[in-house]
């Protein structure tokens, strides 16, 4: 049976490779940008997107089961030609935000949960999930999982008034418990996602002639937890794995620990995902500690909000600063914005008085920015300085207030 990756490179744990997929070839480190609803934000289409370099794209399997549904889209022939992009498209489970959700109920089977639009109920398991995303029509799909908080809403604050040590150790007790109750349900799921898929496409066919099922490790900041449910989901014959339940509200200093004590433990012959992350300092420090895929709506959103990355820092465009700027904002970017020249000052001036044309250029350069960092980050692995290289970028990336 084919490989879906080739390992091209590495320095240190850092990895260059190629994911192959049904559409296509994916360099990695590779960045996704994530179109939510199967369009990106800010008017930014997929020619748009195509421009920047990116290789595929993330759409999100629980908005859109809840608008139009899948079976819609399975009408216009799934994703691919809904959208109009021919490249690869991963969907995520739509685990993430179901457990979001305040109004939820878990089971060991599924989830009923109440849509965010219009509080109409809905029921999604293993299998649910699965079908979903084949109706859809992804190239890369993955396994229904629970994904855990990184902490629990405060109880008992009295005894945090008498004994705040005491206290935090039974705050934490109830997380661990929380938490390994996710990683038993997030492996049976696994299983069940993978049985569900494999009736619909054989294991005996090739990984690039079919969607390809990543597996989901979870465990919260619990190493021990890490651990098991790494044992147990990479047991599985999944096409890859991700790393799940980070970028949840935890430190990124906690976050590095547990990558540390992780990421390097996946299999190194399957592409290795690290899911919601994250900015340009932790994609940096992600792919020092061997992982090869990411996805975040920090670019996009930031972007919206007029924070634009370039190689000498983050600059709030708004700020008054670049009223009367005449330079392009970075010279190094070949974007849509600074590739015709456009300046600070009129981009400046459009998000001051609202246009949305000014949130599109600003998206289309941030994912540039990020494009153009996995490709330097890629070559520099390439070529043994990566290290080096990356701490340089990481101590440019300061906020210019």
């Amino acid at each position: 049976m084919s490989k879906n990756y080739e390992l091209k490179a590495t320095e240190g744990k850092a990895r260059a490779g190629v994911l192959k997929t049904r559409r296509g070839e994916i360099q990695t480190p590779v960045f996704m940008p994530v179109a939510t609803r199967g369009a990106m934000k800010a008017a930014v289409d997929f020619p748009d997107l195509e421009g920047t370099g990116a290789q595929v794209c993330l759409a999100n399997t629980y908005h859109l089961l809840l608008r139009p549904g899948e079976k819609r889209v399975k009408e216009f022939g799934g994703l691919h030609q809904w959208m109009g992009w021919d490249k690869p498209i991963l969907t995520d489970s739509g685990g993430f935000q179901v457990f979001s959700i305040k109004s939820k109920k878990i089971t060991d089977e599924g989830v009923w949960f109440n849509s965010h639009i219009d509080g109409a109920r809905f029921y999604l398991d293993a299998e649910k999930s699965i079908q979903i995303q084949h109706d859809l029509g992804a190239d890369i799909i993955m396994a229904f999982d629970e994904c855990p908080p990184s902490r629990l809403a405060p109880t008992n604050l009295e005894l945090k008034k008498e004994d705040p040590v005491l206290w935090a150790k039974k705050q934490e007790k109830r997380l661990y418990f929380k938490v390994r109750k996710a990683v038993d349900r997030t492996h049976d799921w696994a299983k069940r996602s993978l049985d569900h898929h494999q009736k619909n496409y054989p294991a005996s066919l090739s990984p690039i002639e079919r969607p390809q099922l990543f597996g989901i490790v979870q465990g919260g900041c619990f190493q021990s937890l890490r651990e098991q449910s790494l044992a147990e989901i990479t047991a599985l014959p999944f096409d890859g794995f991700a790393l799940g339940g980070l970028a949840v509200g935890e430190p990124p200093e906690v976050m590095y620990e547990v990558l540390d004590g992780i990421a390097h433990k996946l299999p190194k012959e399957k592409p290795r995902y690290l899911m919601g992350v994250g900015s340009p300092q932790d994609l940096l420090e992600a792919i020092e500690r061997g992982i090869d895929m990411f996805d975040c709506v920090y670019p996009a959103r930031n972007a919206r909000h007029g924070s634009a990355y370039t190689w000498d820092g983050i600059i709030k465009i708004t700020n008054a600063e670049f009223r009367d700027d005449k330079t392009v904002l970075d010279k190094n970017c070949n974007c849509t914005a600074c590739g015709k020249g456009l300046t600070k000052g009129y981009l400046h001036h459009l998000m001051r008085v609202g246009e949305d044309l000014g949130k599109r250029y600003l998206t289309i350069h941030n994912i540039q920015f990020y494009q153009d960092l996995m490709k330097l980050s890629r070559e520099k692995i390439i070529e043994g300085e990566f290290s080096e290289w990356k701490k340089g970028v990481i101590k440019s990336l300061v906020t210019k207030d």
